[in-house]
């Protein structure tokens, strides 16, 4: 069986900086392995915030907002594999990346969990403080989306505060290769399975997540 491992990274940067230095990082180490590698760099992208209607958890419609969302989501649900990637901003994760698990998350991927048995890896990108905590964020939010999150050994943190400085990181590097070459093994162990088995490697469950909405009338809408 030969597939074409598919990977799609999400740069929470608003800017062109240590991040993406460490996204096309990654991106080399996955193309030597032979993997398709996209970028989705939410500073490009046309992106409201969540708005005032508030009705998230009771409609049977994807968000009412026209933007570029659904476009990455697209993306996302056609990828083997997902790298969500933040620097920390303020103690915190980067408001774009807040603001696209937000939309993406409550707007479209809790109708029925498109990106379960994904394989997800997270990286954060800071100058000394508060990395953990950016990764756990991230790391809890592939969770949530039933996605088989695969590490380095080590949480991928890479320390960088000005412009350059992520290339100098070479231990946050290492982990951030390790975690991508482990990502495509991940890739190719599930598809092995599917093609022997037929069947996903892990249950996924109820994918309805809608309070008082049946599955039915969900899918009707989808």
């Amino acid at each position: 069986m030969t597939i074409i491992p598919k990977i799609v990274s999400i740069n929470g940067s608003e800017r062109d900086g240590n991040t993406a230095d460490v996204l096309r990082y990654a991106a080399t180490v996955a193309e030597r392995r032979g993997a398709q590698w996209d970028f989705i760099d939410l500073r490009e992208m046309r992106m409201q915030r969540c708005g005032p209607c508030g009705d998230c958890n009771d409609r049977a419609l994807p968000c009412a907002q026209t933007d570029d969302v659904p476009i990455a989501v697209s993306k996302m649900i056609a990828a083997d594999g997902i790298v969500f990637a933040a620097p920390v901003h303020g103690f915190g994760t980067a408001s774009l990346m807040q603001t696209f698990i937000e939309r993406a998350g409550v707007g479209y991927l809790r109708f029925d969990r498109p990106l379960s048995n994904k394989v997800a890896g997270v990286i954060s990108v800071a100058r000394r403080y508060s990395g953990g905590e950016v990764w756990a964020q991230l790391t809890v939010n592939a969770l949530l989306n039933r996605m088989i999150v695969v590490g380095s050994g080590f949480p991928c943190e890479v320390q960088a505060l000005h412009k350059g400085d992520a290339h100098k990181d070479d231990e946050g590097l290492t982990n951030v290769g390790r975690m991508v070459e482990r990502m495509i093994d991940m890739i190719f162990l599930l598809a092995e399975h599917r093609e022997l088995t037929g069947k996903e490697t892990l249950s996924v469950g109820d994918r309805n997540e809608r309070v008082g909405l049946p599955l039915n009338e969900l899918q009707e809408h989808l």
